[in-house]
């Protein structure tokens, strides 16, 4: 395991805080978050996030269902006024609400609800550097108004655009200094899509190690999608 350095490695992966890590994100700018309610979520990059002020941002996550006293999450972000669309298939709890129903509700906060599935085909079809992808989840439904479709083996499908972003938080439980990434659990949900499809990547984890230092057959996401690293505590 190595410690953190007070500047960048000579790798220029490793980051003294999140603010540092966060360098060069805009107001405006696309952002897509890993996690989900509270678990396996970027806590100290969504915390830096909102401590560098930019605003009128766009957020791509899983949502925002829960909000723990003494973590700082999506819901605690999207509370600050810094976003201004969330793109999410379970945007907030049905029953306890929280700052993203009420901010949609204002009208402060636009909302795109999009099915779950077609959410992560999104993803992987811009990590992928594919224009579109032809699904059958949401036809003959609401979710495919305005959209083109068309038949293939007896059944309809839906025409979804890629979804790319400018940025992805992501969240993992060891890397080596090159960027190499293990998760635990439920992190290989959103992370690895996430980290395909965004133009500059950011993932805090809980451990760095020198290359070698981790076993080549646990890696799930590969250096080369990895631009900065920062530790979690």
């Amino acid at each position: 395991m190595t410690s953190v350095p007070e500047k960048p490695t000579a790798n220029g992966k490793i980051f003294p805080t999140a603010q540092a890590a966060l360098e060069g994100v805009f107001d405006g700018a696309s952002v897509l978050v890993a996690g989900w309610s509270g678990s396996d979520e970027p806590e100290k990059l969504l915390r830096g996030l909102g401590e560098i002020g930019v605003g009128n941002l766009t957020l791509v996550c899983q949502g925002a269902w829960a909000q723990k006293p003494g973590h700082f999450g999506i819901g605690d972000l999207i509370a600050t006024g810094q976003v201004k669309k969330m793109v999410s298939p379970l945007p907030f709890h049905p029953e306890y609400g929280g700052p993203v129903k009420d901010l949609w509700e204002s009208g402060e906060l636009e909302l795109e609800v999009v099915l779950q599935g077609v959410l992560a085909e999104r993803l992987r079809a811009g990590g992928a550097g594919i224009g579109g992808v032809f699904l059958p989840t949401g036809a003959r439904t609401r979710f495919a108004e305005g959209k083109e479709l068309r038949p293939f083996d007896g059944k309809e499908h839906v025409l979804e655009f890629a979804l790319k972003a400018d940025i992805a938080l992501l969240r993992a439980k060891t890397a080596d200094t090159l960027g190499n990434m293990v998760y635990d659990g439920t992190g290989r949900n959103w992370n690895p899509i996430m980290a395909m499809a965004a133009a500059l990547t950011v993932a805090e984890v809980d451990d760095v190690f020198e290359p070698g230092g981790i076993d080549p057959e646990m890696v799930i996401t590969q250096a080369i999608f990895i631009d900065r690293l920062v530790l979690a505590a």
